[in-house]
């Protein structure tokens, strides 16, 4: 497994990252293709995306930093089959280094279904355990999906 920088993506990497989005995340956060997706990035300013690619090349995780509302903002997706090892903590790490704030949105249950029928763990006890204050008072709401703010602020 190999971590890589880049500011932009390739027509190929999109559509890998939509298949890892819509396998990891709830499903009615998917995108529905690359038209789809793009608009979500386009929506976004400062971007930089740090991947984890296999041996083969096909990304296994993406992270992504960038600036929404005056905030230092970021999304993560890491492959089911390599949770629980690190390189969740690592891609956190690898963004700590490039940034002094990251602010993100979590779900704070694990009722809500994925694509495959399997329910979506909630990461708030990985963020805590990775320095981030969880902020239950500021709730967002998307696609009938409740979310909850992550902080991470360096010292």
């Amino acid at each position: 497994m190999d971590f890589s920088e880049t500011s932009t993506l390739t027509e190929k990497q999109k559509n890998e990252i939509i298949e890892l989005w819509n396998n990891e995340y709830p499903k009615e956060l998917a995108h529905t293709g690359l038209i789809d997706f793009d608009a979500y990035l386009h929506a976004l300013s400062d971007k930089n995306y740090l991947l984890l690619c296999d041996k083969s090349g096909a990304i296994k995780g993406w992270f992504i930093y960038f600036r929404r509302d005056n905030e230092q903002c970021f999304a993560m997706l890491l492959d089911v089959s390599l949770q629980g090892q690190g390189w969740g903590s690592k891609f956190l790490n690898l963004a700590k280094e490039r940034t002094s704030e990251l602010n993100g949105w979590v779900i704070d249950h694990n009722n809500t279904l994925k694509k495959n029928g399997k329910n979506y763990k909630s990461p708030i006890g990985f963020y805590r355990k990775n320095g981030f204050a969880i902020r239950e008072d500021i709730q967002f709401k998307k696609n009938n999906i409740n979310g909850i703010k992550v902080i991470w602020k360096s010292t």
